[in-house]
C-alpha cells in the first residue's frame, strides 16, 4: 500500500523499492545531453539579476513532508494533528513572516509546472479513490484550487502558446501548417513574433529564466518556446522526436505492441521512433518524468543562487506513449495476455476490447503515479533548499484523455466530454495564502501569465487576454465570467452554470447536456433543446472569437 510520501522523504511502504534499479533494454546508458544556452530577446532591456538572498531559518507550523507524513496516516493523522493544536488542514501549512517576502511582492521567485494529459479526476483530492497520487494531493492540500479549469483551446502547442503569452489561441486566426511533418491542426504553430511572452517581460524585470522539459514539439527552434529563458534543457527522445536511429532491437519491441484502429498509421511511426529513442534504458531514472524532475531538481540550486528566478517545469507525462516501469502497471493492473497497448490511436474505441481498454487505463494511470511520485523528488529539493518559504508554485495540466467513455479513446475534437476538457490548477503561495481554499471561477491555460505578473506587482503586458487569479489568494474575485469557451481544431466547446455544448466551428452536429442532471454528459439533448444550442452558439462561441469562426 503506498504510504503518501514523496522521495526522498518518501519511505517505502513495501510496494516497490523507491530506488532500485532494473535492467531494461540492455545496458546502454540513455541519459540525454544537456543543452544550456543564454536566451534575450532584441528590444528588451536587460537588468543584472539579484543573487544570494540571505537564507533564513523559519518555524512552521507544519511543512509539506509533515503533511504528507499525517495524511500518510489516514484519519488517524487527523487526529494526531487536532491532538497536536494544528487545527485544520488550511491553516496548517506553512507560515511565512510578510517581512520575509520580498518588498512589494516583485522579488519572489516563481515555479510554473505543467504535467500533460493530467485527467482531472485522476487525483485523489477529487476523490478518486483508488489512484495513488500523494504528492499532488499534499501540494492540492497547500494550494488555491480551481475546480473549473479547462483549456481556452489544446492540445499541446495550442495550450502552451497561451500559457506562454496570457492571449487566447482560440479561434485559430490566419492558421496555416508549419512545416510538411508538422501536426495538422487548427491553431498549431509557433508563438507569433509579435507576441511578447511571460519569460520576457520577467527578464526585463531581472529575473533568471529557466526552463526544463521534454514536450517534443517546443524543441524547434522557431516555435520559440524558449524565447526569453537563460538556460533551458530539452529532454530528448520522446514520443516521434527524432532523437535516434531504428534498428533491428527497436524493432522487436514493435511485437509487443498493440497497433490498431482509426490512426494506426500513424501509431507505429509513433512507436518505432519511440523505441528507438528509449532503447538502453537501465533504471527508473532513465524513463522522462524521472529525468525532468531530476534535472529541475539539479537547476534549482542554480536558481537559489539567481533570485529572483522564474523556472518553468514542462513534464509530458502522463502523455502517451505509456510505458512506466513494471511495478508501477502492477499498481493497477493484475496482469495481461497479449500485445500492450501503450497508445490509443485516437478515434472511436471499438476496436478494442474490454481488456484491452482497461489495460491502456491501467498503463496510462501507472504514468500519473509515476510523474507524481518525482514530482515529489523535484519539491522535496526546493523544500530542503528552502526555495518554497519564498516562492510561488503554480501547477496546471493542459488536457485529459479519454479511455473508452462515451465511445471514444484519445484525443478526439467530436468528443469533447470532461475526461478531455477537465484539468488541474493549483496556486500555491509561500505565505499560505489561499491555502487549502477552493475556487469555482473559470480558470484556464491564458490566466497564467497575467496571474503570475500580478502577484509580481508587474502590470500584464496590453496583448494579454486572460485573468489575474492572484487576486483571489486575497478573498477577491476576478471579472465574473458567466460562461466559458474552447477550441480544438475544427470543434468548439462551451457550458455555463447549467449546460456543456460542443459542434462543430459551423455549428452543426451539436451535441447539448444538462450539467445539473447529466454532470458526465451521457445523453445529448441538442435536439429537444434547439433554442439553448443557438444561444450557446451564437452568445458564448461566436461573441468571444468576435465573429465567424474561420475554417481550413
Amino acid at each position: 500500500m503506498l504510504c503518501g510520501r514523496g522521495r526522498y522523504s518518501l519511505q517505502s511502504c513495501g510496494w516497490f523499492d523507491l530506488v532500485g534499479k532494473a535492467l531494461v533494454d540492455g545496458h546502454e546508458d540513455a541519459l540525454c545531453s544537456t543543452e544550456v544556452r543564454r536566451a534575450r530577446r532584441p528590444g528588451l532591456p536587460w537588468r543584472p539579476r539579484r543573487r544570494g538572498v540571505k537564507e533564513r531559518t523559519l518555524e512552521r507550523t507544519l511543512t509539506r513532508r509533515d503533511f504528507l507524513k499525517v495524511a500518510g496516516a489516514g484519519a488517524a493523522g487527523a487526529t494526531m494533528l487536532g491532538a497536536a493544536g494544528c487545527g485544520s488542514l488550511a491553516s496548517s501549512v506553512t507560515q511565512v513572516p510578510d517581512e520575509y517576502l520580498p518588498s512589494g511582492g516583485s522579488r519572489m521567485n516563481v515555479i510554473l509546472v505543467i504535467i500533460d494529459s493530467l485527467r482531472r479526476d485522476h487525483l485523489g483530492v477529487y476523490g478518486n479513490d483508488w489512484i495513488k497520487t500523494p504528492n499532488l494531493d499534499a501540494l492540492a492540500k497547500e494550494s488555491l484550487r480551481f475546480d473549473r479549469s479547462h483549456p481556452e483551446s489544446l492540445p499541446t502547442i495550442l495550450a502552451r502558446r497561451a500559457i506562454h503569452t496570457g492571449i487566447r489561441t482560440f479561434p485559430f486566426r490566419d492558421w496555416h501548417k508549419w512545416y510538411e511533418e508538422d501536426v495538422n491542426l487548427w491553431g498549431w504553430q509557433p508563438i507569433p513574433q509579435g507576441q511578447v511572452t511571460l519569460a520576457e517581460i520577467l527578464l526585463a524585470e531581472g529575473f533568471y529564466n529557466l526552463i526544463v522539459t521534454d514536450t517534443l514539439h517546443q524543441f524547434r527552434p522557431f516555435y520559440d518556446m524558449h524565447r526569453g529563458f537563460h538556460a533551458f534543457d530539452f529532454i530528448r527522445g520522446q514520443e516521434r522526436d527524432y532523437f535516434r536511429p531504428q534498428s533491428p532491437a527497436s524493432e522487436k519491441k514493435m511485437k509487443n505492441t498493440l497497433i490498431g484502429g482509426p490512426s494506426a498509421e500513424h501509431a507505429e511511426e509513433i512507436m518505432r521512433q519511440y523505441w528507438a529513442n528509449t532503447l538502453g534504458r537501465q533504471g527508473e531514472e532513465d524513463w522522462f518524468a524521472p529525468q525532468v524532475f531530476t534535472k529541475a531538481a539539479e537547476y534549482l540550486e542554480m536558481a537559489k543562487e539567481s533570485q529572483p528566478f522564474f523556472m518553468l517545469v514542462d513534464n509530458y507525462d502522463p502523455h502517451e506513449p505509456w510505458d512506466p516501469p513494471q511495478k508501477y502497471i502492477d499498481l493497477y493492473s493484475d496482469g495481461f495476455s497479449g500485445p500492450e497497448p501503450v497508445t490509443s490511436s485516437s478515434g472511436p474505441s471499438d476496436w478494442l476490447t474490454e481488456s484491452q481498454l482497461k489495460r491502456m487505463h491501467a498503463r496510462y494511470s501507472a504514468e500519473v503515479t509515476m510523474a507524481d511520485h518525482w514530482l515529489g523528488h523535484f519539491l522535496d529539493k526546493a523544500q530542503d533548499l528552502g526555495i518554497l518559504d519564498n516562492t510561488m508554485l503554480i501547477l496546471l495540466s493542459d488536457h485529459g484523455h479519454a479511455f473508452g467513455e462515451h465511445g471514444y479513446a484519445g484525443k478526439v475534437p467530436a468528443a469533447m466530454y470532461p475526461e478531455l476538457t477537465d484539468t488541474i490548477f493549483f496556486i500555491r503561495h509561500p505565505g499560505g495564502k489561499g491555502a487549502g481554499k477552493r475556487s469555482d471561477h473559470y480558470a484556464s491555460t491564458h490566466d497564467v501569465a497575467p496571474t503570475i505578473l500580478g502577484s509580481m506587482g508587474v502590470e500584464p503586458h496590453p496583448q494579454m487576454e486572460g485573468q489575474d487569479l492572484s487576486i483571489v489568494l486575497d478573498g477577491k474575485e476576478p471579472s465574473p465570467r458567466p460562461h466559458f469557451t474552447a477550441g480544438y481544431h475544427d470543434h468548439v466547446w462551451t457550458r455555463d452554470e447549467r449546460y456543456a455544448m460542443f459542434c462543430l466551428y459551423n455549428g452543426s452536429d451539436p451535441h447539448l447536456f444538462d450539467l445539473e442532471t447529466d454532470p458526465t454528459m451521457d445523453k445529448n439533448i441538442a435536439s429537444s433543446n434547439p433554442d439553448v444550442v443557438k444561444k450557446m452558439f451564437n452568445e458564448y462561441i461566436i461573441e468571444d472569437a468576435g465573429g465567424p469562426l474561420p475554417h481550413y
